[in-house]
């Protein structure tokens, strides 16, 4: 990705009620959903809209907890019949751990993301179009 991360804007207008995690994620998604669902509620970034997001976010870090939990049980290397290889829950957990990043980036969940400030509105140009010169 290429450029700057476009600021997270406080949408005042939507505030989402406690909502429980989906009853068909993993546990360890729904663990994350649990810690992670007051925080963005609480800084009112999120709208219903972006509930899909959050889910995906919690399922990549679900998905993460499980391929450690596998390769502390099996490791990260095997035999195969040329040799060592690497185990394929490697691969799903890099993946994994990516995809977690970018959507907590987008989510306001990393210091970096945390650390920009927010676009706000001055209300003494709400009749001025952006557009205008």
């Amino acid at each position: 990705m290429r450029g700057t991360k476009p600021t997270l804007v406080v949408d005042n207008g939507t505030v989402l009620r406690d909502i429980k995690a989906p009853s068909w994620m993993s546990k360890d998604a729904k663990a994350e959903w649990r810690r992670v669902f007051p925080i963005v509620r609480k800084r009112r970034i999120l709208t219903t809209a972006d509930l899909g997001s959050l889910e995906n976010y919690c399922i990549a870090l679900g998905t993460v907890r499980e391929m450690e939990r596998t390769l502390q049980a099996e490791g990260h290397v095997f035999s195969g019949d040329s040799g060592p290889k690497r185990h394929p829950a490697v691969a799903i957990q890099s993946d994994a751990m990516t995809r977690a990043l970018r959507l907590a980036s987008e989510l306001g969940l990393t210091p970096v993301s945390r650390s920009r400030p927010a676009v706000r509105k001055d209300d003494d140009d709400e009749d001025v179009s952006p557009l205008d010169f």
